[in-house]
């Protein structure tokens, strides 16, 4: 109703062409196509899809109650379907990777259907040796998504998890800037100490706030898995994660 008015008064003042411009900014205008856009996959359902496949790749037994289901299924369509996210973190031995899958299940024996190693399934713990290369430096260690006894995935708050995969800011401080020679434990500048490595938030950070959200509330619902194989042992000893 609004665009007829303005039509209607730029005929009045006989401004044909300005007419012409405003239909052609309105047609090509992107915001004007992308609102189309996600109205018509509003329309069309464009979620529905990925949440039924999500609930279909899930390897592991959900615990929804008090849970958004959309969002379950959501994010176990990205965590398994799209961002593959147990390669890195499944807690299989570094001596034998095939233990992130079962006997008869291993896809790069060609065996059919894959089966997911679930008693390792997003535990941490892969080794991907000294980095950045072989010498006094830190070996980089996946760390577990699995939620904790208070049901927050890597004992972190949404707010947190955000912050890690938009920005890549290691919240456990494991492997910090050396500041004097490398001794095993820090990293050699100019590497950022204060940032993941390896793990690739650079592309995860351009996910949606609702991908995010999906992701973190998919790993809410999966099992706890105790220990945590990337971060150094506490003082006073590890705690139970799991109760």
């Amino acid at each position: 109703m609004k665009h007829r008015i303005v039509v209607k008064t730029l005929l009045g003042t006989g401004s044909a062409f300005a007419v012409a411009v405003l239909g052609g900014l309105l047609i090509h205008s992107p915001r004007v196509e992308a609102q189309s856009l996600r109205s018509e996959l509003r329309t069309q359902g464009e979620d529905d899809w990925r949440i039924q496949r999500g609930f279909a790749i899930a390897p592991v037994k959900l615990r929804l109650a008090g849970k958004n289901r959309a969002l379950v299924g959501l994010g176990s369509y990205l965590v398994n379907g799209v961002a593959s996210c147990n390669d890195c973190h499944n807690g299989a031995p570094p001596t034998d990777p095939t233990d992130a899958w079962l006997p008869g299940g291993v896809p790069y024996f060609g065996q059919s259907p894959t089966l997911i190693n679930t008693a390792v399934y997003l535990a941490g713990g892969r080794d991907f040796g000294p980095y950045p290369v072989a010498g006094p430096f830190p070996h980089i260690i996946s760390r577990n998504l699995t939620p904790d006894k208070h049901g927050l995935p890597e004992g972190h708050t949404f707010a947190e998890f955000a912050t890690i995969m938009r920005t890549g800011k290691d919240l456990d401080g494991v492997h910090p800037t050396c500041a004097g020679a490398p001794d095993g434990t820090c990293l050699p500048a100019p590497i950022d100490g204060d940032l993941l490595q390896i793990m690739p938030w650079p592309v995860y950070q351009n996910l949606t706030d609702r991908d995010l959200l999906a992701i973190y509330t998919y790993l809410s619902a999966i099992p706890c898995i105790e220990g945590d194989p990337g971060v150094p042992p506490p003082p006073g000893g590890v705690q139970p994660r799991c109760q």
